[in-house]
């Protein structure tokens, strides 16, 4: 897959738009064998000052662990961008088009009371009503360990018009009781 694919598809992402204020996230990561290895909620405050987005990341386990990341970020083009966190080995390198984003780094990942060093290629989607869907794989010596999915949600009433989005939440099916 190529995020060039994605050219046509949208709402257009583009990453200081959608992160700017408070965005929420519920992710988990699933090894390579697909047992749930971990659950978590992460609550993001955005700041974009007109050249680099600020992610200022909280992370609580499930198993009530507490962790912080904060990235900065700069658009690289018209479609590229950069970022950078203190465990992001080098830089992250990322580019968007249409609703998709692709980034890929190497980090210090800890696990167990320890850091290993992983790649991971993630990808981001924008859905027309603001959420955003995410599926990293992360490797290590290109040998899968495993993959974090994570669900992104604005605050939509906000959001919405700076995104373009809809604001009314219509059943994709409606659910009706079988006819006698």
């Amino acid at each position: 897959m190529k995020v060039e694919d994605f050219a046509g598809a949208g709402p257009a992402f583009r990453l200081e738009d959608y992160f700017t204020g408070k965005t929420r996230a519920w992710g988990m990561f699933e090894d390579r064998f697909g047992n749930l290895r971990r659950q978590f909620v992460v609550d993001i405050d955005g700041d974009w000052d007109g050249e680099t987005l600020t992610l200022d990341e909280h992370f609580r386990y499930a198993d009530g662990e507490l962790d912080r990341r904060v990235w900065t970020i700069r658009p690289d083009g018209p479609n590229g961008y950069v970022g950078q966190a203190d465990d992001v080995l080098g830089e992250a390198r990322g580019a968007a088009f249409g609703n998709a984003l692709n980034w890929t780094y190497r980090m210090n990942l800890k696990v167990g009371g320890r850091e290993i060093e992983v790649r991971f290629d993630d990808w981001m989607f924008l859905q027309e009503d603001g959420v955003v869907l995410n599926r990293a794989t992360v490797t290590k010596f290109g040998i899968e360990l495993g993959t974090a999915t994570i669900f992104f949600q604005k605050d939509r009433p906000r959001m919405a018009p700076a995104l373009g989005l809809q604001t009314d939440r219509r059943p994709a099916m409606a659910m009706q009781a079988p006819r006698e």
